[in-house]
């Protein structure tokens, strides 16, 4: 197969940062992507929907005049937040989601949820309204291994939520283990989940490869094969309620190379193409327009995109590193071969 063309793909979980650092790297994912949901953990975080709909005005401006991309917003959940900011998201066009941290989770989440019992009243006005609610699914609690915290995370947390809610519209974000994926694929119709492309293609032994490697470093962590073969088969199985989020996350490269490096991987730069060459390895390169394109579209409730972009099977190099405000960002797999590239017109 020389090429392939699928519907405009939405990516449902995206970190634009914001100022310049966004300006540097929006058009990565405007150039792929029709839509996507963005996360609203900045410095101060988005808690609200006037505050959401300012991010989506500089988000927009940041845009070529040509582009159509759409940002899609979320409110960041925080023990204060009121029931009035819930209905105002009903009401409004561009706020989609709300999205729960638990307090230092991970970058940018200090101002995360401290007791998720204090704000399940907001839960039951938000499942009355059909407002998703996105989750970061792992314990913070330091006494649990970390490559055990999103296990723990879903029995202490989200089965008591989800069987409490049961009509909560919940997606458990970028899932790491043989857990998460059985625990959704068995779930309600109203839970699903986000994949990334980095725990598809890597396990916890990028993190060492003769040495340290802070530019695969992420939260949550990558885990051990086992888990991310149970990713690759939930995406191969071609299961409705599983779509393609990338989180990527950029951070400039001497936040990442230090001695308390910042958790995030910039993918945005070939995401699709790596979600492609996935996909092609699998042998279930008639699955992947329904990942990318139709299931997070279905569960939000969006119409499907109706433009389409083509990929073509050219071998490439991903670029050592881009441009990023006064610095720089290196992007996931810097510097290795990719199989497929977005046509350009």
């Amino acid at each position: 197969m020389d090429s392939i063309s699928l519907i405009r793909p939405d990516d449902l979980h995206l970190h634009l940062r914001d100022g310049d650092a966004m300006r540097c790297v929006v058009e990565d994912t405007a150039r792929q992507f029709a839509r996507a949901i963005i996360m609203p953990n900045l410095k101060p975080p988005v808690t609200t929907v006037r505050q959401a709909e300012a991010y989506r005005e500089r988000i927009l401006s940041c845009l070529s005049e040509s582009s159509d991309f759409q940002p899609l917003m979320t409110l960041y959940l925080t023990d204060n937040t009121a029931i009035s900011e819930i209905k105002q998201i009903a009401e409004n066009e561009h706020v989609h989601a709300i999205k729960y941290y638990p307090a230092g989770a991970t970058t940018n989440s200090d101002h995360g949820v401290t007791d998720i019992e204090k704000v399940y009243p907001l839960f039951e006005y938000m499942a009355d309204l059909s407002i998703p609610l996105l989750i970061h699914g792992e314990v913070t609690d330091p006494e649990i291994d970390i490559f055990d915290r999103e296990k723990v995370f879903i029995e202490q947390t989200l089965l008591p939520l989800i069987n409490r809610f049961e009509n909560l519209r919940v997606v458990l974000e970028h899932i790491t283990t043989s857990d998460a994926v059985a625990f959704v694929q068995n779930g309600p119709e109203t839970l699903a989940a986000t994949i990334t492309a980095h725990h598809l293609i890597q396990n916890r032994n990028a993190l060492f490869e003769n040495g340290i490697r802070p530019h695969n470093y992420c939260l949550p962590v990558l885990k051990r094969e086992s888990h991310r073969q149970a990713l690759l088969d939930i995406v191969a199985s071609g299961h409705p309620r599983f779509f393609l989020g990338s989180d990527s996350a950029p951070h400039a490269r001497e936040a990442k190379e230090s001695a308390c490096g910042c958790a995030g991987v910039y993918s945005a730069h070939s995401a699709i193409e790596l979600y492609a060459s996935v996909f092609e390895e699998l042998g279930v390169l008639d699955k992947f327009e329904a990942f990318a394109s139709f299931n997070g579209a279905d569960f939000y409730g969006l119409a499907r995109n109706t433009g389409k972009i083509t990929l073509e099977k050219v071998e490439w190099v991903i670029p050592e590193s881009f441009a990023f405000a006064d610095s720089e960002i290196v992007p996931f797999l810097a510097g290795e071969k990719c199989n497929w590239k977005l046509k350009t017109v």
